[in-house]
């Protein structure tokens, strides 16, 4: 019987110690890691989503850019963190591709970390250098093709959207060509308009300004429909390439064992910050904008980040291309 009181009684004091916990929180800054390098397009959407958090927990959201083996070094960064909702992490598809992609991993993305939401799905493009003979998708297929010995392809590292993306049109194509691994995708894209490669798949955050701007050939972008930001630049799938889809996700996480009155407080965090004006004009500019609300929650992420492991793990099986 007594036994029972004082598990009741310490169960009860946990309980009011977690709420008046959560109540105050947060009341330091909270650190928002992002996996990649500084400039890159995850890196651009953490630092617009941060700025919208930051108004809904009156603390500074401090974005810190810890990059390296395409994104897990900053994931175990998280993992480690202490579970006290003042680390965040802003991962996009490559949770989900990693455990293909690479052989040996100090992680499990469906179990070391919480839950908090999908963010956004960013649409790519298929660019190349400015000088590039093609001038639309029918002759840009037509010369991969015939020189595909000679061409290479710049991607962001191993597990980079840009990589993945490639991965696939080559598939599609049937048409192997060097890739050319950068970084990240500030200095394969400084490649691309230098001439030093060819051609290159990357997310419209990080293309956009440079199409607008014809510093880049634009042949399509990778969604079904028509991005608002780039209305005249088409699909590949309506251009032909059908079925050709592929969309950047980005999800929210913290450390396993945050707690749960954290977390809601996060999640609320989130979706609030996800209807922030601010965020989705700076978004619109970017060619994206928030997932639909009921996309924003832990469960939506849970469900739809083992639906993407179970997509990509046999394309890149098939590829080939792992890591050590």
């Amino acid at each position: 019987m007594l036994k029972n009181i004082l598990r009741t009684s310490i169960a009860a004091a946990l309980c009011i110690a977690g709420s008046a916990f959560a109540q105050s929180y947060p009341t330091r800054p909270v650190v928002m890691i992002v996996p990649f390098a500084a400039g890159g397009p995850t890196d651009t959407l953490g630092r617009t989503l941060a700025a919208a958090m930051a108004k809904q927990f009156k603390q500074s959201v401090l974005v810190e850019n810890v990059g390296g083996a395409g994104g897990n070094i900053g994931v175990m960064r998280a993992v480690k963190a202490p579970a006290d909702g003042y680390t965040l992490l802003l991962h996009h598809i490559g949770m989900a591709t990693s455990p293909a992609l690479y052989r040996k991993m100090d992680y499990n993305p469906l179990t070391d970390l919480e839950y908090i939401g999908l963010v956004a799905d960013v649409p790519m493009t298929l660019i190349a250098k400015p000088d590039f003979p093609a001038n639309n998708l029918k002759e840009f297929i037509a010369y991969v093709k015939s020189n595909k010995a000679k061409l290479n392809l710049a991607n962001a590292g191993l597990g980079a959207a840009s990589h993945l993306c490639g991965l696939m049109l080559m598939s599609t194509l049937e048409a192997d060509v060097q890739t050319i691994p950068y970084t990240g995708t500030g200095p394969a894209m400084t490649a691309l308009l230098g001439g030093q490669v060819d051609f290159m798949c990357d997310q419209t955050t990080n293309t956009t300004g440079q199409i607008q701007s014809k510093k880049v050939k634009v042949y399509g972008v990778t969604t079904r429909t028509r991005v608002a930001s780039l209305p005249d630049i088409p699909t590949l799938d309506e251009q032909g390439m059908k079925g050709f889809e592929v969309a950047v996700w980005h999800a929210l996480y913290a450390p396993k064992n945050t707690p749960k009155a954290v977390l809601d407080t996060d999640v609320k965090a989130m979706q609030e910050g996800l209807k922030d004006a601010d965020l989705k004009a700076q978004l619109a500019k970017l060619g994206t904008e928030p997932v639909a609300a009921n996309r924003q929650t832990p469960e939506a992420l849970r469900t739809y980040l083992k639906s993407e492991i179970d997509k990509w793990g046999p394309v890149i099986k098939k590829a080939g291309q792992y890591a050590d």
